[in-house]
């Protein structure tokens, strides 16, 4: 059941503790280990309680919900499934197994049950009607996003815990094998595979594949490195280091780029695990900025900024162009954020209690708040609307009030 949202009517900055060390954040993601990390006792830092909103605006209006379930979740995979939209049609995923066809009225087109746990989200071609979607076995399926009628099916050599990338007739697919996949959109075949480096110890988790530009595709990895490969043919074409750990343990060095980079105007950013945040121009190659700040989300950019969710829940928006600080927020510490992102002129971000939080990008004040049931692991934004779906199995989305 979904804790009450506490709220305080005391400053956050005198709540918040204003540091944490790698270890007291591990509670907060799960790690596949190798029995080494057994004897960790993490500290576990309270949520913030919430401050209300002195002046609230209207933001986003609600537009869809529906409850998708969560039956047979397994406790070992990562709870992030995320919704397929396109052609004012949704596909949903269950932890059970169930893909559901919707249109955005909440009407139920078609249903199915896969016999399997899910675990990489749906991703849905809009101009092929296919949405692809993974399970725990590795078997990666495509379905008529229309109709639900199965077109085919593809054995992996590890399952894939994050959605597809579909991009010019390629399904690229990044496995916790270390295994990027690159199949036929139209049969599912294998067309090639690149394989990287998996150490020892690594947080349990993997970064969706993305485009570099519309023939590239930028793969980040446990390692810390991203990969920049053609969706054609699985060509690497150069490889950079983002996360580097320091210390005397495998889990002080773990140093994953868990977080799908972005690629904006020219500029990559990634960050990762280890704590760097890296800006890049990607017309020079040259490094724009590193800063220290560690996450396992994926970053947002608007024309100014690049923001971050920080493990221990600080949300930091920097200068894109030279890394400089522009504000910090501290209001929700603690409160294992999601990844933050850009709707209209504000920066939504969610949290453990399914709390959606807009924040005014200029001041870092937060303006305004939706909420739906569950926890939140990751946010989506698509024409201008806010997808969500929670551990508990809601699915809602927001359109952007204009």
């Amino acid at each position: 059941m979904t804790r009450p949202i506490r709220f305080s009517k005391i400053t956050t900055g005198n709540t918040i503790k204003k540091t944490v060390m790698h270890v007291a954040v591990l509670a907060l993601v799960s790690t596949a280990v190798v029995g080494c990390n057994r004897g960790i006792k993490p500290v576990v830092n309270e949520p913030v309680d919430l401050v209300q909103i002195a002046q609230p605006i209207s933001v986003l209006q609600p537009v869809f919900n529906v409850d998708v379930g969560n039956k047979k979740a397994s406790k070992k995979d990562p709870l992030d499934l995320q919704v397929g939209y396109g052609n004012e049609q949704i596909v949903t995923a269950s932890r059970g197994g169930d893909l559901t066809g919707f249109d955005l009225a909440g009407q139920r087109l078609w249903s199915i049950n896969l016999d399997d746990q899910i675990t990489g989200g749906v991703t849905l071609d809009a101009f092929s009607q296919t949405a692809i979607v993974s399970t725990r076995s590795g078997l990666v399926m495509a379905f008529d996003s229309a109709t639900g009628a199965k077109r085919w099916q593809r054995q992996l050599s590890g399952s894939v815990l994050t959605p597809a990338l579909i991009s010019n007739n390629r399904v690229i697919l990044s496995a916790n094998d270390g295994f990027l996949h690159g199949l036929s959109l139209q049969n599912g075949q294998s067309v090639w595979q690149f394989a990287t480096q998996v150490p020892a110890i690594s947080v349990r988790g993997t970064a969706a594949p993305t485009l570099l530009d519309d023939k590239t595709a930028l793969l980040a990895t446990a390692d810390g490195r991203l990969h920049a490969i053609t969706t054609d043919s699985g060509l690497p074409l150069w490889s950079r280091r983002v996360g580097v750990g320091t210390g005397s343990s495998e889990v002080e060095r773990m140093s994953d780029v868990d977080g799908m980079p972005i690629v904006d105007n020219n500029q990559l950013f990634a960050i990762s695990y280890s704590g760097q945040l890296i800006g890049i121009d990607l017309t020079t190659r040259q490094v724009l900025f590193v800063n220290e700040l560690a996450s396992l989300k994926s970053l947002a950019v608007n024309a100014q900024q690049v923001v971050a969710t920080s493990l221990d829940g600080k949300v930091v928006a920097y200068e894109r162009n030279n890394g400089q600080m522009i504000w910090e927020s501290e209001a929700l510490a603690y409160r294992n954020l999601t990844n933050p992102v850009m709707i209209g002129d504000y920066i939504a971000v969610g949290d453990l209690e399914g709390v959606v939080h807009l924040f005014d990008p200029t001041t870092g004040d937060i303006v305004s708040r939706v909420e739906t049931k569950g926890a939140l692991s990751s946010l989506q934004v698509q024409d201008n609307r806010l997808m969500t779906q929670s551990n508990s199995g809601q699915v809602a989305i927001w359109q952007l009030v204009r």
